[in-house]
């Protein structure tokens, strides 16, 4: 049997909310070297082009790491999924159908659709994109890190 409860919530992601659990810190949590993994070869082409987008706005505020190239393809992947499964949806329409046994049924598409989101909502929220999962990420720019006097200016505020 598994954890209970929602999964833990990555150390860089608390520390950007200002860790509002006022929880212990893993001191000794592995920190991966922040790149852009190589894009799988094995992605479809919606898929590749979502990588390329969303790797830049993740590597942008500091999210992607050399370790994160599965949770970004599974992302991208179901990405690609949805987007599939609503050009299905637009050619035949968001229909029913009738069962051998006479139940009316939604058109396999928008199952496929709905599995794809939930999916896609689960890896944004990994990376801390989701609108709730944002919404107390408060990102420092990168640029300004490593400059010395950056750092004594918000020391005074």
């Amino acid at each position: 049997m598994g954890k209970r409860g929602p999964s833990p919530k990555p150390t860089h992601l608390k520390l950007l909310e200002g860790n509002p659990g006022k929880r212990p810190i893993n001191k000794h949590e592995p920190k991966p070297k922040p790149t852009t993994p190589s894009v799988p070869k094995w992605l479809n082409p919606l898929a590749k082009k979502e990588w390329r987008r969303i790797s830049k706005e993740l590597i942008g505020l500091g999210l992607l790491t050399c370790v994160d190239g599965a949770a970004l393809a599974g992302y991208c992947t179901a990405y690609a999924a949805v987007q599939e499964a609503e050009n299905e949806i637009n050619r035949y329409g968001r229909t029913t159908y009738k069962t051998d046994t006479g139940f009316i049924r939604d058109i396999p598409a928008i199952a496929r659709q709905q599995k794809y989101l939930a999916l896609m909502r689960n890896y944004l929220s990994e990376f801390g994109l989701s609108p709730s999962s944002r919404s107390g990420v408060n990102v420092k720019p990168i640029d300004t890190e490593d400059d010395p006097m950056e750092q004594i200016a918000n020391r005074r505020r």
